[in-house]
């Protein structure tokens, strides 16, 4: 009989190459499953060109889905036109530009191409939907009119962590976005912000951002059976850093 493929997710890394690795050693991930991460690569840890070389070589390996999350986005502006966004600097962008100084023009031209490559959202087969932040349209992904919104959104989560959990879907309350898909996953909101260092749900929507950017750790998820994966706690693999606090 032939192995069930499996859906691995991935939430925020935010330049912690060392939390990756320790992840993938831990998830039990076989070829032919699919790898789907949800953005931010960058910002925060020192090693944000490292973790896109060990996801531009993951690629060869498996197959991947690669989500554009907002640090993303502002770490390409810098690289491509050096204009810092807003307070970048003070939210993780500062360790890469440091990191980044040390590349060569060669590698900053691949991590430019990796990044104009990622997708805003994901929507597989069984209609689950993969964005990094959200989404406002009331019909959907595909009829949201400010892109922006999937990298930046907070309502679709504030929605989905507010339901009563024993509301049912059917309810004429259960907020309409959550219907659109069978189920949902983001990240960009660390669930560190609510005292927690693991997934948290809300409806059918869960949100895989874990906190690594901070005190946090990076998880990874299999969408199937809601199996979840974490590394160690990110600032104890770089002791020597703030990260984002």
């Amino acid at each position: 009989m032939d192995k069930e493929m499996k859906t691995f997710v991935i939430g925020d890394i935010h330049g912690a190459y060392k939390a990756l690795v320790q992840l993938m050693d831990r998830m039990p991930v076989s070829h032919g499953d699919t790898l789907i991460f949800l953005g931010d690569y960058v910002d925060g840890w020192s090693e944000s060109p490292q973790v896109i070389d060990y996801l531009i070589a993951l690629k060869q390996e498996y197959t991947c889905i690669f989500i554009r999350g907002n640090h993303d986005v502002k770490c390409y502006e810098w690289l491509q036109n050096q204009q810092v966004i807003g307070d970048w600097l003070m939210h993780g962008g500062g360790a890469t530009q440091d990191a980044y100084a040390k590349e060569s023009k060669e590698k900053i031209a691949t991590h430019l191409k990796f990044i104009t490559e990622l997708q805003d959202y994901y929507i597989d087969a069984e209609n689950r939907l993969f964005v990094h932040a959200g989404f406002t349209a009331a019909k959907g992904v595909e009829k949201e009119s400010y892109a922006p919104n999937f990298c930046w959104d907070r309502t679709l989560w504030e929605c989905a962590f507010a339901l009563d959990p024993t509301l049912e879907r059917s309810d004429k309350r259960y907020p309409e976005r959550l219907k659109l898909y069978r189920e949902i996953y983001i990240g960009h909101t660390a669930t560190t912000r609510y005292g927690e260092l693991l997934p948290i749900n809300g409806g059918n929507l869960w949100n895989i951002d874990t906190g690594a950017a901070f005190y946090g750790k990076l998880t990874g998820m299999e969408v199937g059976s809601k199996l979840f994966f974490q590394s160690d706690v990110v600032m104890d693999l770089y002791p020597e850093e703030k990260g984002r606090n």
